[in-house]
């Protein structure tokens, strides 16, 4: 099996764990006198099996990505980390365009005025920049994921 197919069934596992634990809660409680539309015992023990799967497939991924190289220096794992962390300062400076491009109208020069502190074109490039170094990444390790067999 190829590290993107573990990818997509890591997915497909912890979406089934979910349905299965709003099923059982669902379940889990009755009125008096009545039964419950499904087994709470075996769902558990479905749910049980399916986290246990899930745990032996992410521990096989997570050794994959440690020993898989990205380039010269660094593994896939390393490479992980380094585009999430790209991809969150993106979420930052994106967000922090918002407020900075607010206009407030004055209708009085009593009124107070409010400047922006950032540079808005300098920041929207640097996120243009992070962008592009997150897509780049981001191509490279989904191209890598097809390449690299699951280790087990």
């Amino acid at each position: 099996m190829k590290l993107a197919e573990a990818l997509i069934l890591r997915s497909d596992y912890q979406k089934r764990v979910e349905h299965l634990k709003n099923r059982l809660f669902k379940n889990v409680r009755v009125q008096e006198g009545d039964q419950p539309d499904e087994d709470p015992a075996v769902m558990k023990a479905e749910l049980t099996g399916l986290l246990e799967q899930l745990k032996l497939l992410i521990q096989n991924i997570n050794k994959t990505n440690i020993h898989t190289k990205f380039d010269g220096n660094q593994t896939l794992a390393d490479a992980l980390v380094i585009r999430d962390v790209v991809g969150q300062e993106r979420k930052i400076y994106s967000d922090l365009i918002e407020p900075a491009t607010m206009r407030h109208d004055r209708y009085s020069r009593s009124e107070i005025k409010y400047v922006t502190t950032i540079s808005v074109k300098e920041t929207q490039k640097y996120i243009d920049e992070l962008s592009k170094r997150y897509r780049e990444m981001d191509v490279k390790i989904q191209e890598l994921n097809w390449k690299t067999d699951l280790l087990e």
